[in-house]
Parts: structure tokens; sequence; C-alpha cells
């Protein structure tokens, strides 16, 4: 049927659709090509220069991206009506099932298999990323809200009574290892398992099982102590489930096995890290509105009531081993960059009132050790108590210095940032940091050390030698074509691109699902510098990403 022979109404809502595509395509164009360019320039420069040419040749970039941008998604649309993409891939080929008899067993073993040559190769594990504070919080019982008390309870617990079993530490490290590396498998089997049900076909399971049990990123999160591979793996387990709830909602409600893994899901994300909290807390209205045509009261208490469970478990754990004491600079890791960035940069142009007052929030000790893309060394010293006494003091030299300082305060902002949505990003913000056995130099992709008391043996050299040259080398330099397969910020504009394409076609049940894994993301953008850590999520989810929307497969 030519558009011609349509009814006024019909062409009416072509020219609306086609109206609309072109507007998200352009929004991805002008996003990615302004992503592109001020990433350049922080990479370059420290700061945003657009200087001569570069803005004219930034909006040709947009305009090329957005006209590239409606013609795949153009092609896609072709494709599922009969005509291959870009003229040789079939999206309507019907792939070859497999066998669910034994699958989860399989899948399971499977991934553990994979995993194990590199768990001998980093022998007791990465035990990495704060790893000796956590352990330390157990040993001497002083804790803090700094780090997720679940997580440290998890896992200096755990090493603390293995460690008084057997008297060796490298064996207590490695038995947490395992025990994470368990839990985080079997949540992978249950999205392998998934994505088989779906009917995804059997070459398709077995390439994502490999994704899942070798990508040297996955692994290294599976197999590292840090809080961030269960606080993935949860979220993951999340995900999937809301895609199953939002695909069947009925058959959902009726499952109590699936909403109880729904539930645990839900209240364990967020105790690993707090940031999943408040991105969950936003989810909800979505949701609601989402589900407001199946909305009963047994489905609102399913996305509520974890929410009253986290704080119940969390309260509870802070009263009773804390003193009460806050520590605020993890949520304030923006302003207090920014104000460090004035300081450094701008501080002649100060008052000293203004100095003074910035002084006692930060000592001068710690602001001179500004360095543009990580906060630790200036935010350890935030004088806490002083903040809980007097916040509005605070707020009004942040807003004094921004109003003399706004582009400061932008640059400060994107240069703890823009790693998680510029895909050449350079990850090396810990560049001349020594740490327990090693100096960061070339790369600070992963932290790969076994901090104290741990200690390294290797028991397969060269898989030791490569995850070395991965994590700290010098390989995003020497083979920069395939380091994009490693880069967050490529992955970001890879999920960018589906949810806006997505969005124009109003498939809203293949965006819902992931939206607390993108706010997620968002809130890392506030956070303390890039690293990968805290975005693993974006490799584990690409193979639910890649499968929901698939009209193959619905």
């Amino acid at each position: 049927m030519t558009k011609s022979s349509l009814g006024p109404e019909s062409q009416n809502n072509s020219i609306k659709q086609t109206v609309v595509a072109w507007l998200l395509s352009g929004l991805f164009g002008v996003l990615t090509g302004a992503f592109l360019f001020i990433g350049y320039s922080l990479e370059k420069f420290d700061s945003i220069k657009l200087d001569g040419n570069m803005p004219m040749i930034m909006f040709f970039i947009m305009v090329i991206l957005t006209i590239d941008t409606r013609y795949v998604w153009r092609s896609y649309e072709m494709s599922l009506d009969g005509r291959k993409l870009f003229g040789f891939i079939d999206l309507n080929a019907v792939p070859k099932p497999m066998e669910g008899k034994g699958f989860f067993k399989r899948t399971f073993i499977s991934l553990i298999i994979l995993n194990l040559p590199v768990l001998l190769a980093e022998f007791p594990g990465f035990f990495v990323y704060d790893a000796q504070d956590e352990l330390n919080e157990v040993l001497t019982r002083s804790f803090t809200t700094h780090h997720p008390l679940m997580h440290v309870l998890l896992l200096g617990g755990t090493i603390a009574l293995v460690h008084k079993l057997t008297g060796s530490w490298n064996i207590a490290i490695f038995t947490y290892i395992v025990i994470q590396m368990l839990v985080i498998t079997l949540i992978m089997t249950y999205v392998l398992d998934y994505l088989r049900k779906r009917g995804i076909g059997k070459n398709s399971v077995i390439a994502w099982t490999i994704y899942y049990g070798v990508f040297p990123t996955i692994v290294m999160y599976t197999l590292c102590s840090s809080k961030d591979g269960l606080f993935s793996a949860f979220l993951l387990l999340m995900t999937v489930l809301l895609t199953e709830l939002v695909r069947d909602t009925d058959g959902f409600m009726a499952d109590k096995k699936k909403q109880l893994l729904l539930f645990a899901a839900t209240v364990l994300m967020p105790l690993m890290r707090h940031n999943g909290f408040y991105a969950y807390l936003v989810f909800i209205p979505f949701a609601l509105i989402y589900f407001r045509k199946k909305i009963s009261g047994k489905l609102v208490g399913l996305l509520i009531i974890p929410v009253v469970l986290y704080l119940i478990v969390s309260t509870a754990l802070s009263a009773a081993l804390t003193s009460g004491r806050k520590d605020n600079q993890e949520m304030l890791t923006v302003p207090i960059m920014q104000m460090a960035r004035v300081y450094a940069y701008n501080g002649d142009e100060m008052t000293g009132e203004e100095k003074a007052i910035l002084t006692a929030y930060i000592p001068e000790k710690n602001l001179v050790k500004y360095t543009p893309r990580v906060s630790d060394l200036v935010k350890v010293g935030f004088n806490n108590a002083l903040y809980e006494q007097d916040k509005k003091n605070f707020w009004k030299l942040w807003t004094t210095l921004f109003k003399k300082h706004p582009m400061t305060y932008v640059n400060a902002w994107f240069l703890t940032s823009y790693g998680y949505w510029y895909p050449p990003a350079d990850i090396n913000v810990y560049k001349g940091n020594t740490v327990y056995t090693f100096t960061y130099d070339e790369s600070s992709y992963f932290g790969y050390e076994v901090e104290l008391p741990g200690e390294r043996i290797s028991l397969i050299p060269p898989i030791d030698k490569l995850y070395r040259y991965i994590s700290i080398g010098s390989f995003h330099k020497d083979a920069p074509v395939l380091a994009y397969l490693f880069s967050p910020g490529l992955l970001a504009l890879i999920y960018l691109f589906v949810f806006l394409y997505r969005l124009h076609r109003r498939n809203y049940s293949g965006i819902i699902p992931f939206l607390p894994m993108i706010l997620t993301w968002l809130t890392v953008l506030l956070g303390p510098t890039y690293l990968v850590r805290y975005v693993v999520i974006l490799w584990l989810a690409f193979p639910l990403l890649m499968i929901t929307g698939d009209r193959r497969f619905d």
C-alpha cells in the first residue's frame, strides 16, 4: 500500500512517526557529537576548549550522525518486513532451538570451568578496591557507613572465619572469591536460561555463555572481592526479572518463586552499593505509570515492599554496628571537586573569607592535592562534623563560587565522569599512585592486585600476565581498536542508540526493565571518578539488550 492510498489519519500518524524518528535520531546525533568533542577536549586539555573550527566540525559530525542513525533505524524496520538488513543480515531467520533438559546445570558448570583458569592464574583472586579496609572493619570491630555494611560483613566475616579455621589468609580470600563466583555465575546462568526460553537459538546461547565466561572485564569482577561484582549481578538479576514481569505480568504475578527472586534482588542490590537504592526509588514511579492498566495491590507491594525491607536492614545494621557518624563526602564528591578546582585554578580570585570557609570544610593540605580525574585525595579530609553542624555555609559558598566560575564547575564535574560517555577515554585516573604491589603507570582499567594480608601466587603465569597487561598495562595503546570493546563510553552510546530507537517505536517494554540500570549509570556521573568497576552492569546486561525488543522472540 502506497502512502497516497492511506487514509488521512494513517498519513498523519505516518508523518508524526517520521518526525519523532528524526527528532530522536537527531538527539542521538547531537548527544554523541557533543560527547565526542567535549570528551576529546577534556582528554587533551583538561578543560572544555572548543576553539577555532571545532564548533563547526562538531555541528557537521552531529548532522552526519543524525542521518546515519535514521538510516540504520529505517533499514532495520524494513528488514523486519522481509528485506535483509544492509542486504545480507536476515533478521527473520528462525534460529535452531537448544534443548532445555539439563541446560541450567550444564551452563552453570560450564561458566565455572571457564572462570577456573583465571582464578588459578590469579590465586587467591583479585583482593582489591577497599578490600583491606572492609576486612579490617570486621577484624577491629570498627564499622563505618563508608562501605555498605552488608558487604563488609559478608566479605570480612567470611575471610575472618576461614582464616581462623585454616590459619591462611590466602585460603580465606580464595574461599570468599569462590562463594562470590558461584553467586554471580548462578545469576548469569539464570539469564542465559531465560534467553534460551525466549528462543534465541543454540549458537547464540553458546556465544553468550562464552561471553559471560571469558570476556576479561566480566571475569575480572566475577573474581574480584569488590562490592561491584555482587552489586552488578543483583542488578542484572533484577533487570531480567523485570523483563519477565513486563513481558508476562499475569504469569509473573502467579509465580511465587519469581516474585521471591525479585524481592531478594531488589533488597540485596542496594545493600551492596548505596546508589542502587536511589536509582530504584526513582524507578518506582515510572514502573507504576507503566503498569497502571494492570495495577493491583500485589503488584504495588512487589515494587515497594523491598524499599521498606532495605531501610529496615540498613538502619538496623547501622544502629548495631556504627556510632551513627555520617560520611557525607561520597554524596558531595561533585561540589567538593568543583570548589577544589576553583581553589587550584582561581584561588587568587577568592577572598580571604571564602578561603577560610572552604578550608574549614576541606583542609588546605587536601585542597593542594587536587587532581582533575579523581577526588580521593581531596574528599578524604572532608570535615563531616562541621558539615553536619553547618550545611548552610557550605552551600552558600558553593553557590557564590559557582556564580563567579561556572565553567570551572562544569570542567570539574565532567573531568570525573567523561570516561563513562567518551569511548576513547584513557582510563588511567590513578596514574602515579603507588599501591601495595605496583605503581599505576600505563592504565588504571582494573585494580588487579592482591591487597594485604593476601599474596598472589599465580598457578598459570601466562594468564596472569595477560590480565596484568589488560588491567594496568599498555593494552589500550597497543590495540586501540580492540580496546573499544573494553570501553564503558562505547557501551553507553550503544545503549543510548538502542533505547532511543525503542522510544521512537514506543517499545516501552524494552526500556522499563533497564531503567534501574540506566538510573544507576546516571548516579555514577556524580561519583568520585570514572572507573569500569562502577558500570560493570553495561557488560552484564548486554545480552539482554540484544534480545529484548526483537520481535522474533516475543
